[in-house]
């Protein structure tokens, strides 16, 4: 939540930069600044998880491609990532899942999302009903997720 506040009032208050007036085709800027914000926080989670996959390989996976000839790019590209690949995949998919559960934090830049709507509703109708449909949208495009992300596991677990 703190870093969609500072990537929205951030440019304002460090800069001076009034950018709350622009507008990208059919999107306004708190808009774009939880697509920054959010872009921002994965690419840092996921940066860590690759940092951590690459770090994991055993040293003989590096003095094999040397003993083979392999180049040093050869020996990432065709050695070394797949594997990684293969090892983080798990944390990348419990992000993937963190992220679809995040996207309600946009509600803090007025940003309408499926839990603004189902508030909304909530309030109008004096029922918890819309936070139960919500719920179970989310639950939804968490199972959707989760399934295409175990089929990509399975298809990589080629010596289970």
């Amino acid at each position: 939540m703190l870093q969609l506040l500072l990537v929205y009032f951030g440019p304002y208050y460090i800069f001076g930069v009034n950018l709350g007036s622009i507008q990208l085709g059919p999107f306004n800027y708190r808009f774009i600044a939880t697509i920054i914000a959010f872009s921002l926080n994965y690419a840092a989670y996921f940066a860590e998880i690759f940092r951590g996959g690459i770090q994991s390989m055993p040293k003989g996976q590096y003095e094999a491609a040397t003993v083979l000839g392999f180049s040093k790019m050869q020996t990432y590209f065709k050695i070394i990532l797949p594997q990684v690949v293969k090892r983080v995949l798990p944390s990348v998919s419990n992000e993937i899942i963190t992220l679809v559960k995040d996207t309600s934090l946009a509600q803090v830049l007025s940003v309408t999302e499926m839990f603004t709507k189902a508030s909304a509703a909530a309030s109008a109708q004096v029922s918890v009903m819309p936070f139960i449909v919500a719920g179970a949208f989310y639950y939804a495009m968490n199972l959707i997720v989760e399934t295409i992300l175990n089929r990509v596991e399975k298809s990589m677990s080629y010596y289970s």
